[in-house]
C-alpha cells in the first residue's frame, strides 16, 4: 500500500455525468467506473462525440491537479503540473448543484486516503463567466505537504474545427511594466515555442508573478481563442500577490490550461496542512464565450461589476484633483497648494487629494511611518490647507503608503521585528522600506490608528493608498514556507481592507502600486478606483488609458490628464480625452495655465460630468483592435444602449484619415458628432455600408472623442 494520510476509503464503482447548460456555458464532467472524476467538456457550444473524446482521451481531462511532497508523478512532465499525486488517485464522493444569491454553483467533492478536496463553480446570473477555487481538507492524522493545487485546470479547450491547435490557436498575454502597464500581445502557439512534436510535449508555456506586486511584469490575466471555432476563455487571477497559470498539451494533441495561486517551484510556496486544518486557493474567474477574446473581456467587465462592494464613488464618478502628476511631485507647501485648490476648484473638481511628501520637511522616502504632517511645509497647521479645500467645495484627502516603513523611520526601531516580512532571520528590505506584516495584531492597531487620526481628526474623504516595494518571495515568521507566509498575510490585508469600509464605508480609497503594478480584483473587488499609471508622458499614457478596460472596470479606471504649463490646445484636449471615458484623475499646473487653454479644461470636466453616468453600465469595444506602443491610431469605444462614445488618438506616422468600425450597427441609423472639444469644425463621418465612423486629423499627437447615436431605421 502506498503511502496513506489516514485510512484508505473504499469506493463503490459509479457510472455517470453530470452536465449543465448554464448563461451559455456548456459543462460536462465524467464519473469514470473506478470513481475518476473527468472535466470532459466545458464551452458555449454543446458537446458532441468528437469534442467529448475517447475514453483514453478523457482520462487525462483532470479536474483538478494537486501535488504532495513525496508522492510520485505519473506522466512524463518537466516542469509541468500534470501527473500530479494525489491529485491523480481522487475519486469521487460527492455533488451538490443549487442556486444561491450569484447564480448557481456546482460542487464537486472527492477524497482520497483522507483528503477531502472540493472543486468549486460558481456562476453569475446571465454572466457566462465561472468563478473557480479549489478547498482541501484534511480529515487523516497525518499533515498534508502540498507543493501545487489547481484553482482551475480544463483539457481539451482547442476542440471543434478541422485545423491543428497550432493553426488555429491564439494566446494573448498582458505585459506589464511601470510607465508601460496592459501591453497585450497575440500570439500562435509556435511563435511562442511550443509546437506538436510528439504525441505531447514536455515544454509549456508558463506566466507567473512573484511577490507583492501582482502585476509587475505580467497582468495576473491571460485569453486563450480558437480561431475557428470563435470560442474563447478570457480569465482573471484574483490574488494580491503571487500566481502561476501554464498552458501546454497532453496526450492525443490536448491543449490544456491551468490557473493557481502561488507555487513552491516558482513562488517558494509550501503548505503543510495539518490535521482538521483546510486550505482554500486563490479564485479565478472564467469568461467562456462564442466571439472572441474581445467578447470575454466584455463578459469579464459585467462580472468584476458583479463581484465588486458597492459603494457611491463608482455610481458618482467624482473628479479628482491629484496635485503629484507634472505638478508638485511630491513637494507639497501650503503657499503651493491655495492656487491649485482655487483653479481645481474653477475647473469643476470635486476633490483634492495632496499626494507624497506632506509628512516630512525634507526627504522622505526611507523615513515613512509616523503620518505626521510637517509643520515647515503647512507653517499654519495642514488642517488649515484641509479646511481651504472644504470652504472651496471639494473633498479632502491625502496620500499614504501604509503596508511599508521606511527603515529610517524611528518607529522601526522601536518595534520587534515579528512587525515585518523576515528572511533567513533578516528584516527583508526593499528601496529604504521594511514591508510590514498584516497578521501581526498590533500591525494593524498601528494602520486602524492611523487611518482614524486622518478620517476623525482632518476629515479626509479621500485616500490614495499607494504601495512602492515589491518584498519578494515571502516571510518565514509563523509560516510553513516563505510563500505560505505572503499568502497569510495577502489574506490577512484583504481582512483589514473589509474592516477600514466597514467603518467607513463612504471613504474612497484609491488604489494603487506604482501606478498600474498591483492591480488585481482581489485589491479592485474592494477599491473603488485604482491609478492604472505613472506614465508621465501624456501621449505615451494614450495606449495605457485605451487598454484599461481590458483589466477593471472603466468606473474604476484612474486616467490622469496632466497638461502642461506651456503647451498648446491640441496637448490640453489629448490630455482630457486620455480620461473621459473612465476617471479623469486631473493634475498639471492648472494655476498657471494659459485662460484659453483653462478653458478647454472646464469644457472637457463639463462634457464629462454629462456623460460619467452612463460609464458605470457601459461597455467596452476596440474599434481597431487593443492598442499597442507604436500603432498610428488608437480608440476606445463604450457602448451603452443607443448610444456609443469613441475616443480616438492619432499618434505618430500613418494617414490622416482612418476608419474606425463599430459592432452592433448592422441595419442601423447612425449620428456622429464631436463630444469633446465641442463648437468645432472636426471632419468625422459615418460610413453606412462599412458601419464605420470615418475620422480625420491632419496632425499627430491628436485626439477627440466622438458621441454616437444608434438607433433602428
Amino acid at each position: 500500500m502506498t503511502r496513506a494520510y489516514g485510512v484508505e476509503k473504499d469506493t463503490t464503482e459509479v457510472l455517470s455525468w453530470i452536465s449543465l447548460c448554464e448563461n451559455g456555458i456548456y459543462l460536462e464532467i465524467q464519473i469514470a467506473e473506478d470513481g475518476d472524476v473527468r472535466l470532459v467538456h466545458l464551452s458555449p457550444f454543446p458537446a458532441n462525440e468528437e469534442v467529448r473524446g475517447t475514453e483514453e482521451e478523457r482520462g487525462t481531462r483532470r479536474i483538478v491537479e494537486l501535488q504532495v511532497t513525496g508522492e510520485d508523478r505519473n506522466d512524463h512532465h518537466a516542469s509541468k503540473y500534470t501527473g500530479t499525486m494525489p491529485g491523480g488517485r481522487l475519486k469521487y464522493d460527492s455533488h451538490r448543484d443549487f442556486y444561491n444569491e450569484s447564480g448557481r454553483k456546482l460542487e464537486v467533492v472527492m477524497e482520497d486516503r483522507g483528503m477531502r478536496v472540493t472543486v468549486h463553480y460558481q456562476f453569475y446570473n446571465d454572466i457566462p463567466v465561472i468563478r473557480a477555487w479549489t478547498e482541501v481538507v484534511n480529515q487523516s492524522v497525518n499533515p498534508i505537504p502540498m507543493e501545487y493545487v489547481s484553482s482551475f485546470t480544463v483539457t481539451g479547450i482547442a476542440g471543434g474545427g478541422s485545423g491543428t491547435w497550432e493553426a488555429k490557436s491564439r494566446l494573448h498575454i498582458a505585459h506589464n511594466a511601470w510607465h508601460g502597464e496592459l501591453q497585450w500581445r497575440s500570439y500562435r502557439l509556435p511563435e511562442l515555442g511550443l509546437t506538436k512534436v510528439n504525441d505531447f510535449s514536455i515544454k509549456r508555456l508558463s506566466y507567473s508573478n512573484s511577490g507583492t506586486w501582482s502585476s509587475a511584469d505580467l497582468h495576473p490575466m491571460g485569453g486563450y481563442e480558437n480561431r475557428e471555432t470563435g470560442m474563447a476563455l478570457c480569465w482573471q487571477i484574483e490574488h494580491n500577490g503571487s500566481w502561476h497559470w501554464e498552458m501546454s498539451d497532453k496526450a492525443n494533441g490536448q491543449l490544456y490550461l491551468q490557473l493557481s495561486g502561488p507555487t513552491e517551484n516558482e513562488s517558494h510556496w509550501w503548505k503543510n496542512v495539518a490535521p482538521g486544518e483546510a486550505f482554500i486557493s486563490v479564485p479565478a474567474a472564467i469568461a467562456i464565450v462564442n466571439g472572441g477574446f474581445e467578447q470575454g473581456i466584455v463578459e469579464l467587465t459585467r462580472y468584476r461589476r458583479e463581484i465588486r462592494r458597492w459603494n457611491e464613488d463608482n455610481e458618482g464618478l467624482p473628479v479628482v484633483f491629484n496635485d503629484y502628476m507634472n505638478c508638485l511631485f511630491a513637494d507639497p507647501t501650503t503657499e503651493k497648494i491655495l492656487p491649485l485648490v482655487d483653479a481645481a476648484a474653477l475647473a469643476g473638481c470635486e476633490y483634492y487629494c495632496i499626494d507624497a511628501g506632506w509628512y516630512a520637511d525634507g526627504e522622505w522616502w526611507s523615513n515613512v511611518g509616523l503620518w505626521q504632517p510637517s509643520p515647515r511645509r503647512f507653517p499654519g497647521g495642514l488642517q488649515e490647507v484641509l479646511d481651504y479645500i472644504r470652504a472651496k467645495g471639494l473633498i479632502p484627502g491625502l496620500w499614504l503608503e501604509l503596508e511599508v516603513m521606511g527603515i529610517h523611520c524611528p518607529l522601526a526601531q522601536q518595534v520587534p521585528d515579528e512587525w515585518f516580512f523576515m528572511r533567513h532571520g533578516k528584516r527583508v528590505m526593499d528601496h529604504g522600506r521594511y514591508q510590514l506584516d498584516y497578521r501581526h495584531p498590533e500591525v494593524i492597531q498601528y494602520a486602524d490608528e492611523v487611518i482614524d487620526r486622518l478620517v476623525t481628526e482632518y476629515k479626509v474623504g479621500y485616500i490614495k493608498m499607494d504601495y512602492n516595494i515589491n518584498a519578494g518571495i515571502g516571510t518565514e515568521v509563523n509560516a510553513d514556507s516563505f510563500g505560505d507566509g505572503l499568502l497569510q498575510h495577502n489574506r490577512a490585508y484583504l481582512r483589514w481592507l473589509d474592516s477600514v469600509f466597514a467603518r467607513y464605508p463612504d471613504l474612497v480609497i484609491e488604489n494603487c502600486g506604482s501606478g498600474g503594478l498591483r492591480m488585481d480584483y482581489a485589491l479592485l473587488a474592494r477599491h473603488s478606483v485604482q491609478s492604472i499609471s505613472d506614465q508621465t508622458d501624456y501621449r505615451k499614457f494614450a495606449a495605457i488609458s485605451a487598454a484599461a478596460p481590458t483589466a477593471l472596470t472603466p468606473e474604476q479606471s484612474a486616467a490622469w490628464s496632466y497638461p502642461l504649463k506651456d503647451g498648446d490646445r491640441e496637448e490640453v484636449i489629448f490630455n482630457m480625452v486620455n480620461g473621459m471615458l473612465m476617471r479623469i484623475h486631473q493634475s498639471g499646473h492648472l494655476s498657471e495655465i494659459a485662460t484659453d487653454r483653462f478653458e478647454l479644461i472646464r469644457e472637457g470636466i463639463a462634457y464629462y460630468k454629462s456623460i460619467r453616468a452612463s460609464i458605470p453600465k457601459a461597455l467596452p469595444f476596440w474599434p481597431i483592435g487593443l492598442p499597442k506602443h507604436g500603432d498610428h491610431w488608437l480608440s476606445l469605444g463604450l457602448r451603452c444602449g443607443e448610444k456609443a462614445y469613441v475616443a480616438v488618438w492619432r499618434m505618430e506616422g500613418g494617414a490622416s484619415e482612418a476608419r474606425f468600425p463599430i459592432p452592433g450597427c448592422d441595419g442601423k441609423k447612425v449620428t456622429v458628432r464631436c463630444g469633446f472639444p465641442q463648437n468645432e469644425s472636426v471632419s468625422c463621418s459615418w460610413n453606412q455600408l462599412e458601419n464605420a465612423l470615418v475620422v480625420t486629423l491632419p496632425s499627430e499627437f491628436t485626439a477627440r472623442l466622438f458621441e454616437l447615436h444608434i438607433e433602428e431605421e
